[in-house]
């Protein structure tokens, strides 16, 4: 992809898997804190993301290449999962998963504010910039139904946490594009990973004192696998296909995937505004993504190291 161009084939298929392990995430962080706590809950994720990764990283000889580039690679984590991490599941102790969800499709905002920001004009192309509008739009329509929105002034504060959250994962693809760049995908994931993991390993011997339910281990342990390891996989290789402003735009689609799990687990109702807010999101990303285009691009950004 150049950088007027639009989503490759590769691209879609990448949105496609993000959109999906990334939505079911919240599923999974709402189960694991119903009796695992936050910090537990980061320590575990990315210990065992980091489990998964390790033995491809060690065969691949990443690690060492990733070692040389510890500064950016330490930001990297603090800025993707250490802060993130952490205020997302203290959040869904107050919040319900549509309305984390909608608040994290904020990413795709706030990175367009980051591109302009450096320098980039290509985000305020008349249809790109409608189409991020129209998805935001769509994302508040699916969510407005009753029992989403918070009516407690504690969840002020878990709004607060997931905004910030946003900004980070804005931030964070910039890294990964711009100082990461010459760097193995699958070092920079599990040295991130397992220096995050040791360092809330403390917090969560000291705060976790009661053993967890299955259901919530169950859901750490898909939370590690799944939405950790396998999604920080994906998540480069699309950053890498797409760039750092477009990547994001997955996390328009997230709380449609979080609201139909939340229906088929745990019962809750599908709203008129999931049904009329889906298309708008994905009309909304399309636009935001190609700009209106129909052919697919064959142009691509200088890859990254292949994980």
């Amino acid at each position: 992809m150049s950088a007027q161009g639009g989503f490759t084939r590769k691209g879609w298929i990448l949105f496609a898997v993000m959109a999906f392990v990334w939505g079911i995430t919240y599923l999974f962080i709402k189960e694991a804190v119903h009796s695992i706590t936050p910090p537990a809950v980061v320590a575990g994720r990315t210990l065992l993301g980091a489990l998964v990764l390790l033995p491809f990283a060690l065969r691949s000889g990443a690690l060492k290449a990733a070692w040389k580039h510890w500064p950016w690679l330490l930001a990297f984590g603090l800025v993707e999962m250490a802060g993130p991490f952490l205020l997302l599941s203290h959040a869904e102790t107050q919040l319900p998963s549509g309305m984390t969800g909608l608040l994290v499709a904020t990413v795709p905002l706030f990175a367009v504010i980051i591109a302009l920001l450096r320098g980039d004009r290509t985000a305020l192309a008349p249809v790109r910039l409608g189409g991020l509008l129209l998805g935001f739009v769509g994302v508040v329509v699916v969510v407005a139904g009753p029992g989403l929105f918070p009516h407690e002034p504690a969840s002020l504060v878990a709004i607060g946490e997931i905004m910030l959250t946003a900004l980070l994962y804005a931030i964070a693809p910039f890294i990964v594009a711009h100082k990461l760049a010459d760097v193995p995908s699958i070092g920079t994931i599990t040295l991130a990973l397992l220096a995050v993991g040791i360092g809330y390993l403390p917090a969560a011997l000291l705060t976790q004192h009661e053993l967890p339910t299955l259901r919530s281990g169950v859901s750490l342990l898909l939370l590690g696998v799944i939405c950790t390891a396998v999604a920080f996989v994906a998540f480069f290789a699309l950053i890498r296909e797409v760039g750092p402003v477009r990547a994001p735009l997955f996390t328009y689609v997230n709380p449609v995937v979080a609201i139909l799990l939340g229906t088929i687990f745990l019962a809750e109702p599908i709203t008129p505004g999931l049904l009329i807010g889906f298309p708008l999101i994905i009309i909304g990303c399309w636009f935001a993504a190609t700009g209106g285009r129909l052919r697919t691009r064959k142009e691509s950004l200088p890859p990254l190291p292949p994980p």
